[in-house]
């Protein structure tokens, strides 16, 4: 009997007696095992590395090498050291059971033993090492199909990046000429001037998702060099508020300082696009009239800033995901469905390799707080 029907199992055993090496070898073909028979622990190991057994029976007392260094043997060649060797010896003492373990073995049978004990502890680890085996395949066809499916990834990240570079340059050129244009807006008929701010708009959009494309991808590359200064980030929220002030005149901006010190080190245009993107995101989820609050608080090392609106709010199942590449977030009746787009995977990757943190506090039907935390100093990356 073997645990493969198809091929039997090759077993070695391995004995400095002849009585006993005759008697194991007679056991295991009787019960349908392929043996090899050796007298000594070195013969066996030369005949391991030309052939490899399933399973190993190993006697410990025996010249020259015994059982407990030819084990130790074994496990030291990588090609043979997960092979299953059970011990079967005469020494039935705790401490020589410790050995056996402690050197690689996997089973101890004692002297003199039963058959059935034997027969069922070997096919037993048989049948161990056969599930090791097809879980080592199917590791390995894991790590082949995660190595392909990231190759494909960078081929598939390769070709965006180079297809929304060469975007850059025509939709410069449309943006030149909407803005030409728009210096003759007065002339245009009404219907053609609306046409023409339609066009700015969309142009205007498309050309940020350009650039946030490729800045997230600079960003996740590490290839963004961080340009720090020490700045305060109040003042860059009041640039902001400034910029967007047409984005933000129907949801006015509370700033809340809270003593805290809003000077630390950091890139000020990459802060600059953060908190822009955050305030819009708090006007563009909020009812009309209500207010977005920017605060800042101090913590030990950091400068805490959160952005607060008063929308509908983001269920906890998709605080993560709003933060991945073009994540979603769906109404509670999945009757409307808005991406996020780039803005909030760049601020997180803008954040991140500023040393910082960022994350969200919300609940469906109670507005939204994001939240990030960045360090004074780059000395000081690490929470």
């Amino acid at each position: 009997m073997t645990t493969d029907k198809s091929k039997p199992s090759n077993i070695m055993a391995v004995d400095d007696t002849p009585a006993n090496l005759k008697l194991l070898d007679g056991m295991l073909r009787e019960w349908g095992y392929q043996v090899r028979a050796f007298p000594r622990g070195r013969l066996a190991l030369a005949a391991a590395l030309n052939e490899p057994p399933d399973l190993i029976l190993l006697d410990i007392t025996m010249p020259e090498m015994d059982g407990y260094e030819t084990c130790r043997q074994f496990k030291a060649i990588p090609a043979l050291q997960q092979i299953p060797i059970i011990f079967i010896s005469a020494l039935n003492e705790a401490l020589d059971k410790v050995n056996a373990f402690g050197c690689g073995g996997v089973d101890y049978v004692t002297k003199p033993f039963q058959l059935d004990e034997v027969h069922a502890r070997i096919e037993t680890h048989l049948k161990i090492r056969q599930l090791q085996k097809a879980l080592e395949i199917q590791n390995q066809q894991l790590r082949e199909n995660y190595d392909r499916l990231h190759a494909l990834e960078i081929l598939r990240d390769n070709l965006t990046h180079m297809i929304i570079h060469d975007m850059r340059s025509p939709l410069m050129a449309i943006s030149g000429n909407l803005e030409l244009l728009s210096e003759e807006i007065g002339a245009l008929p009404e219907n053609s001037q609306l046409c023409l701010e339609d066009a700015s708009t969309a142009t205007h959009k498309l050309t940020e998702m350009v650039s946030s494309l490729l800045d997230v991808s600079r960003l996740e590359s590490g290839q963004m060099p961080i340009q720090r200064t020490s700045c305060d980030l109040q003042q860059v929220v009041q640039k902001v508020i400034a910029t967007l002030s047409s984005l933000l005149k129907n949801n006015p901006v509370v700033v809340e300082a809270q003593s805290a010190d809003p000077t630390i080190e950091c890139d000020p245009t990459l802060l600059h696009r953060v908190i822009g993107n955050l305030l819009s995101n708090a006007a563009k989820f909020s009812p009309r009239t209500e207010p977005v609050t920017i605060s800042f608080h101090n913590i030990p090392g950091f400068l805490k800033v959160t952005v607060r609106d008063q929308g509908r709010g983001i269920p906890p199942e998709y605080h993560a995901r709003i933060f991945e590449k073009f994540g979603q977030v769906s109404s509670e009746n999945n009757s409307k469905r808005y991406s996020t787009g780039l803005g909030l995977t760049f601020c997180k990757l803008a954040i991140e390799a500023h040393g910082g943190q960022i994350g969200i506090e919300s609940s469906q039907g109670k507005g939204s707080t994001f939240w990030l935390t960045l360090p004074r100093r780059p000395a000081e990356n690490s929470l």
